[in-house]
């Protein structure tokens, strides 16, 4: 039955409401489904699929590899997991990983018709024999495997899904940012770019704390809980295309590079100082019984930064009422419901109004969209394949 055909009235946690979603929240007073922004496009990549941990080293094995021979730094790299990112104080990296990247296994295996010539993996035997013994025997066993499975098999000496499209994208910078896909708390963190990054995080081509304070704001939060999916209700499945590619971005964020820098600088001065990564750090700040001056002073800039987002979209009249509010992701300090809701009308709108200029454009239009492309030719990879409806 659609909501439509119901005469009767509505309740939502036992209060009367206007109307209830299929995502059982308060219908807003813009209705249709967010876009994807071409102005958003090739700036959000998940990281590289490895398949098989024989890829995988300690530092120590690393260096004594790179010790051996110093080719071997070539394809020996920092490898940053979710895990490193959310737990670790530090954020840095606790492995290596040995990456081909997109490298024939040797003049034999390189394409006749578009030979891509040395480097070949072969010319680097240390790291190559480690992925005979550890990989290639796993990944045999894919061989009798679907189209994809066959393919990780032949090129057991790659990863499964090197990501290409992202290291291109980043090769000229010195950091990206970085969040993990699946996470109770949608927070942003910057790595340095000239490491290898795993499948569980997303990485984005943003180096400025201007851009870092609005992906770290409450309204895009609020945004990505709303077009992104969740696991058992309480982790966000950050999707780069649902939740990324649709934002609209503040035409000007100059504003906020101070802010952004403020909140980054005073959140990492508590993690090194109480050894807490991420998401200790955030458990704190959404305890309303953590009261230490730190935690306060990080609610404190939030606030502010939320408030100084806002005023770069020139929503000056937005009353945001921050406080410790029920969610469904629990007890959190957060805006007022009356406010996402606000916040999240605002949002689709002016999704929908970005959209229809670059429509007018011909953006949008596959013809003439692909004789407009001027940069390398990258495409973001898809987070879950699935675009969250608005009502």
């Amino acid at each position: 039955m659609r909501q439509g055909d119901w005469l009767g009235k509505f309740y939502l946690d036992d209060k009367p409401v206007n109307g209830i979603t299929s995502f059982l929240t308060v219908p807003g007073k813009i209705i249709g489904k967010p876009h994807k922004l071409v102005a958003n496009q090739n700036k959000s990549f998940r990281g590289s699929d490895v398949l098989g941990m024989g890829f995988v080293m300690s530092p120590e094995e690393a260096q004594a590899l790179i010790e051996k021979d110093a080719k071997n730094k070539d394809v020996l790299f920092p490898y940053l997991s979710g895990e490193d990112l959310n737990s670790h104080y530090k954020q840095l990296p606790s492995r290596w990983v040995i990456n081909f990247k997109d490298y024939p296994l040797n003049a034999e295996y390189d394409d006749p018709k578009k030979p891509k010539g040395k480097p070949y993996a072969v010319d680097y035997p240390d790291c190559l024999k480690i992925l005979e013994e550890k990989v290639k025997p796993q990944r045999d066993k894919l061989a009798s495997g679907d189209s994809t499975a066959r393919d990780a098999s032949k090129r057991w000496w790659q990863f499964k899904r090197p990501t290409i499209n992202l290291y291109q994208a980043i090769i000229n910078m010195e950091k990206v940012l970085c969040k993990t896909r699946h996470s109770p708390n949608c927070t942003f963190e910057f790595a340095v770019a000239g490491i290898v990054f795993q499948e569980s995080l997303t990485v984005f081509t943003i180096n400025q704390f201007s851009e870092f304070a609005v992906v770290s704001s409450t309204l895009h939060e609020k945004w990505s809980w709303k077009c992104g999916s969740t696991l058992g209700g309480h982790r966000l499945r950050y999707s780069p295309t649902d939740c990324f590619e649709t934002f609209p971005f503040p035409e000007s964020t100059t504003n906020l590079e101070t802010i952004g820098e403020k909140y980054h600088n005073h959140r990492q001065n508590i993690m090194l100082a109480r050894q807490s990564g991420l998401t200790k750090t955030y458990n704190r700040f959404h305890n309303p019984e953590e009261t230490a001056t730190d935690i306060q002073q990080l609610r404190d800039l939030h606030v502010e930064m939320d408030n100084a987002v806002a005023t770069a979209y020139s929503w000056t009249d937005l009353e945001l009422k921050h406080g410790f509010h029920d969610t469904k992701q629990g007890l959190r300090f957060t805006i007022s419901e009356t406010a996402r809701r606000e916040v999240l009308d605002r949002l689709l709108q002016l999704n929908h109004e970005r959209y229809e200029v670059e429509k007018a454009q011909g953006l949008h239009d596959k013809k003439k969209g692909k004789g407009k492309k001027k940069k390398v030719e990258v495409k973001s990879d898809d987070g879950n394949g699935q675009l969250s409806l608005f009502e």
